[in-house]
């Protein structure tokens, strides 16, 4: 049922009363409470109800939620009448009906939508109180809220800088109708409304095509010159007089230079936003018979239009930010969701304070740094690279050129279909710095590969199809992520199982392409370590990726996991997966792109057991990538080791072995004796019955495998305590646990799988640990730190928490660019400034007065968690070492002397190690 009439500030305007009138004509043609049925339920919740214009069916649908929530729910915290409101939402989501609209529903109770969403999320006591349908509603509404606001924060600094400061009702009216057109196109020609990049470059356009027909007189000095010569702003007349003026010449589309001058004072790239100008802008100009008139866009056309737009979408009214409606007020927590390492504390006589990040400018900053960092890139195969292709036994040039072709029109369409169809041609420019990238990393690698291995023929790998579609999809990831913004993106990519089509976050790019995740994992690493100048965000995501792989997608049906598992089973699974002797070993990252797109061609006696002696021949590896099938057939023993498999293992493990602790440090601290028990049992499961991973999620088994061990130690744990824990986690998400695979095309909740799939198939082996004689434990995995490290990132000086180094930055990262903020921003080898800044720096290195803020001690009982926390005791986890209260400068030079030796003696033996090889 449509909404009534909107109950907000700009609803007093006369222009909205069009939009307002039909909204009201259409409910009259729905049905309404009928308040007989509804007496024995409270009567202000009937009112409630009564306002929205909400069904019988909604009514009664709601109440019996809110009686389930009551019941449930230890003590209520937050007002009835706004878990009415909670109840209300979460069944129209569900029904997927149309009653009222969002800003309509939080003026009815006084809330703002962070406020709002909390109340809903508080709502998930049980575990089916909140279907996967409504937490979508509810994700899709946040992450549009956070554009929204971001979009307007920076929209309101713009038109600062663009009008002259006035109290000129003439100029209120301009902002408002820019702002309201902007929401408009947004609405239309956009499928996928929480796009930040694509919807600034939308407010861009509109601020154009507003600019150039205000007034002279309203505009500040840059952008009266910036308009074009050709095109004068028109002098605003009445309609009454219009016929009257001197008919003036057709305006070009876009004017050039104001846009190009608009895009330079917002850090936006001018070509694409001219694209999205031409695509998509003039597309909506024409839906409003705008394209070709000089005139002013009427207000009242424009309330009107977007008055139905909102009210089709059932959203939050975006017109609401004109008038600092309560109901859309920002949070007061914080600005941006930009990490920044270490926090600034500089007096007023030091250098220039870096200005926080906001989601805009954080955003355009990453575009500019990638776009930058390919400059000198070409989107052909540079000299060098076509070196490596002619060096093969098989030239792979024509198959290379032909792929990219292919899978780039592939990409264009389907970014299309996802974003908008008139947005092709912009995929098209995505999809050209991917390939650039592509060739760039591409490059490196080989290089890489020619030093370690001393050959020049790269055959088999450069003429392997699955490894060039991983490479690409890779590099095209790093530029969707990089034009995604990681700031409404917890984790920095989707977890979600069934995804609209409209989202672009990871694996979309996978399904583009129809690439099996587990090709895609093999690519990563190498891909990182290929290209240095890889932000720590987009380090940070591509992890984030590897671990979706390893939790959840790698374990699909069809997945080539599978077969290679299969082929370890035949074939003996002691020599094929990851043992458990070698989890005390630390995990070793020598594994290159080819080592594991060309696997399995090593004998087994060539991939050794930690402990086991350096192997007397590396001549196999050397003629890895160029041997001729013949070769591979005289060298190739009986049984195959497959290195990709055996690496995924072991990251599997540890990354399984990282999530149980963390959840176990929730809810067993008090039980340490049971950690190696439920590792177990995990592990068991993952290396013999891994069939129970596929269609599933790793953090199911693990749930399943503590609660298990702990019904047969008799320790009082019940599943809704685990999920509530579960949910506190990091990448996390509540469909994991209320969307398992019970039997094909069949899901249920987690308890029902544990039930009815894991307890069945593991009964025998989970009722050993209650006998006398349980089975050996396994060794718990050696967690190292990230194998991805971040070069241009700043590092802590061990045995200090206050000073940091950085690698020396590009010209062209200003600091307006970087994004960590610092305490102190020190160049070595260039003018420094005053002593007095080395004398702080002192005085920080010896301060023991510190005050850690990220502490994580895993041997307590913590509070639930919503960021995992890397610091120990302030302490760098790779550090280990513990700090002392009474540290002194001594001290600290002693550590970092210490540390100074031990990456010599490291680099030493990598060394030695390379000349072996």
């Amino acid at each position: 049922m449509p909404p009534k009439k909107r109950n907000s500030g700009t609803a007093q305007s006369k222009e909205s009363k069009p939009g307002a009138e039909s909204g009201s004509a259409e409910r009259k043609e729905s049905p309404g409470l009928a308040l007989k049925k509804h007496k024995e339920k409270d009567a202000e919740f009937v009112s409630l109800c009564k306002s929205l214009h909400v069904t019988d069916t909604v009514c009664d649908r709601a109440w019996m939620l809110w009686k389930n929530v009551q019941e449930s729910m230890d003590e209520v915290h937050d007002s009835q009448r706004r878990l009415w409101a909670a109840c209300l939402f979460v069944t129209v989501s569900d029904l997927e009906l149309t009653c009222f609209t969002v800003t309509q529903l939080l003026k009815a109770v006084d809330l703002n939508v962070k406020q709002f969403l909390a109340v809903v999320r508080k709502l998930d006591v049980n575990l089916d109180t909140i279907s996967t349908k409504v937490d979508s509603v509810l994700t899709r509404l946040e992450k549009t809220y956070d554009v929204t606001l971001a979009l307007y924060q920076r929209f309101e600094k713009t038109c600062k800088k663009i009008f002259a400061l006035s109290s000129d009702s003439k100029e209120r009216e301009i902002v408002r109708s820019c702002w309201t057109m902007f929401l408009l196109a947004k609405g239309r020609a956009l499928q996928m409304e929480d796009d930040l990049v694509i919807s600034f470059q939308l407010l861009l356009c509109t601020l154009e095509f507003l600019i150039k027909r205000c007034p002279s007189g309203l505009l500040q000095p840059l952008y009266q010159s910036a308009i074009s010569k050709a095109q004068s702003p028109p002098i605003r007349t009445s309609r009454r007089n219009q016929s009257k003026v001197k008919p003036r010449p057709a305006e070009p589309e876009v004017d050039v230079q104001l846009l190009e001058t608009l895009c330079k004072e917002n850090e936006c790239n001018a070509e694409e936003v001219k694209n999205v100008y031409q695509t998509s802008f003039c597309g909506f100009l024409d839906s409003l018979d705008l394209a070709k008139t000089l005139d002013f866009p009427g207000v009242t056309d424009l309330n009107q239009q977007y008055e139905e737009h909102y009210l089709k979408n059932r959203d939050f009214d975006g017109r609401l930010f004109l008038d600092g409606d309560e109901t859309v007020l920002a949070p007061k927590i914080e600005i941006t969701q930009v990490e920044r390492t270490p926090k600034k504390n500089l007096s007023e006589d030091d250098a220039i304070l870096i200005p926080p990040q906001t989601p805009v400018k954080a955003a355009m900053n990453s575009i500019q740094q990638l776009r930058g960092d390919l400059t000198s890139s070409g989107d052909q195969p540079s000299t060098t690279l076509a070196t490596y292709f002619k060096n093969c036994t098989v030239d792979p040039t024509e198959d290379v050129l032909k792929r990219v072709e292919t899978l780039g029109q592939v990409f264009s369409q389907r970014f299309g279909q996802a974003v908008g169809p008139r947005f092709v041609v912009l995929g098209k420019q995505r999809f050209t710095l991917g390939v650039k990238l592509y060739y760039r990393v591409m490059e490196s690698m080989l290089k890489s590969e020619e030093k370690r291995l001393s050959v020049q023929n790269f055959s088999k790998l450069l003429n392997d199809s699955t490894f060039h579609t991983s490479l690409l999809t890779c590099a095209l990831e790093v530029v969707m992520a990089t034009y995604g913004g990681s700031c409404f993106k917890p984790g920095g990519c989707s977890h979600s199982g069934d995804l609209a089509e409209t989202d672009l976050c990871f694996p979309w790019i996978l399904d583009v392409f129809n690439l099996a995740a587990f090709n895609f994992y093999k690519v990563i690493e190498s891909f990182i370590k290929a290209e240095p100048t890889l932000s720590k965000d987009i380090v940070k995501h591509l992890e984030s990726c590897e671990h979706l792989i390893m939790e959840r997608i790698a374990w699909r049906t069809g997945s080539p996991l599978f077969e290679l598992l299969k082929q370890a089973n035949e074939e003996g699974a002691a020599e094929q997966v990851e043992t458990p002797a070698s989890f005390n070993q630390p995990l070793q990252h020598n594994h290159t792109a080819a080592d594991l797109y060309l696997s399995p061609i090593h004998p087994v006696h060539h991939v050794l057991p930690p402990e086991s002696p350096v192997m007397p021949s590396s001549q196999a590896a050397t003629q890895a990538p160029t041997q001729t099938a013949s070769q591979t057939t005289s060298q190739t023993p009986r049984h195959p080791k497959s290195n990709s498999l055996s690496l995924f293992y072991k990251k599997l493990y540890r990354l399984a072995y990282m999530r149980l602790k963390m959840l176990y440090s929730y809810l067993l601290s008090s039980h340490p004796e049971l950690e190696p028990i439920i590792w177990t049992l995990f592990q068991h499961t993952l290396q013999h019955e891994y069939e129970l991973m596929r269609d599933r999620h790793l953090d199911q088994l693990m749930m399943s495998a503590m609660y298990a061990i702990c019904k047969v130690k008799s320790v009082d744990l019940r599943f809704k305590t685990i999920v509530t824990a579960y949910k506190n986690m990091p990448n996390t998400n509540q469909e994991t646990f209320k969307h398992v695979l019970i039997t094909e095309g069949h899901y249920d909740s987690i308890i029902v799988f544990y039930n009815q799939v894991f307890m069945q198939k593991l009964k025998t082996n989970i009722l050993q640990y209650a006998s006398t004689r349980p089975p050996t434990l396994s060794p718990i995995p050696q967690i190292p730190r990230s194998p991805y490290k971040f070069p241009n990132s700043p590092l802590r000086v061990p045995g200090s928490n206050n000073v940091y180094i950085s690698p020396l930055k590009s010209p062209r990262m200003s600091p307006g660019i970087m994004t960590p903020r610092s305490r102190m921003l020190v160049s070595i080898g260039e003018s420094f400034g005053s002593s007095n800044r080395f004398q702080k720096i002192n005085q920080m290195v010896n301060s023991s007065d510190r005050s850690f803020k990220r502490t994580l001690d895993l041997g307590s009982t913590p509070k639930p968690l919503k960021r995992l926390r890397f610091d120990v005791d302030g302490q760098d986890e790779a550090d280990g070492s513990k700090p002392s209260g009474d540290s002194t400068l001594i001290q600290k030079l002693a550590e970092m002397s210490s540390t100074r030796s031990r990456m010599q003696e490291q680099k030493m033996k990598e060394d030695a190690e390379l000349r072996k090889e």
